[in-house]
């Protein structure tokens, strides 16, 4: 996979930036270390004046690539969905059986991240933890219906569509899979958070871990 893999480029709404970061070697540098900075001390504290003191250039040259934070953290979302589709579709492009398709995919989709060599300037396991922590952020605002329209958030719908279309396969006359398949990805940064943050609150643990949990719920709801 890593073979194939490294071929491909991650395409990204270009509405959400203003230059491709991937274009040149200071939008990669801004990628790269806005993810360890925003890791390190929160969106909310994050500012493109530290990520330009981190990364030794003028805060004026990052309003080249992003209009804002905001954006920024939309573009580093959209990249790690559609990273995580790319995961999906090589693990189960040659499986026919649709359950154990469908549990690869469970899999892929809320199992710890372990880091991928593909791309050089993301850290796909701290991306993650980004993404467990902060990506509501990215939809929670007073412009989501604006920028829905404009395809901000067109990877991750298109990751549940996959998911849905899979339960489908295994039980078509299930009636609701758009919303068990959200569930699935939305709910698996909430199991890990709540994992790392508030152990008293899952069953998830050293043990168990969200795969086990989701693939229970999948299963049984649409075997009923």
């Amino acid at each position: 996979m890593h073979n194939l893999l490294s071929n491909l480029k991650i395409d990204i709404n270009h509405n959400i930036y203003l230059k491709d970061p991937e274009s040149s070697n200071l939008g990669l540098r801004i990628v790269e270390h806005s993810i360890l900075l925003i890791d390190e001390i929160g969106f909310d504290n994050f500012t493109f004046k530290k990520l330009g003191a981190r990364i030794g250039s003028n805060e004026s040259s990052i309003y080249r690539y992003f209009d804002n934070k905001h954006k920024l953290l939309v573009y580093l979302t959209s990249w790690y969905w559609a990273w995580l589709e790319y995961q999906l579709v090589f693990a189960t492009n040659n499986m026919d059986n649709p359950k154990e398709k469908l549990v690869k995919a469970i899999n892929v989709l809320t199992r710890t991240i372990e880091a991928d060599s593909t791309f050089a300037h993301i850290d796909e396991v701290t991306l993650n933890r980004v993404v467990i922590n902060e990506y509501s952020k990215s939809y929670l605002t007073k412009v989501v219906d604006k920028e829905n329209k404009e395809g901000y958030f067109a990877i991750y719908k298109r990751l549940v569509i996959r998911l849905q279309d899979m339960m489908v396969e295994v039980n078509s006359d299930y009636k609701f899979p758009h919303s068990l398949a959200s569930t699935v990805i939305e709910g698996a940064l909430h199991q890990h958070f709540l994992r790392n943050h508030f152990k008293s609150l899952t069953d998830c643990n050293e043990h168990t871990e969200p795969s086990d949990y989701f693939n229970h719920l999948v299963f049984n709801a649409l075997t009923k």
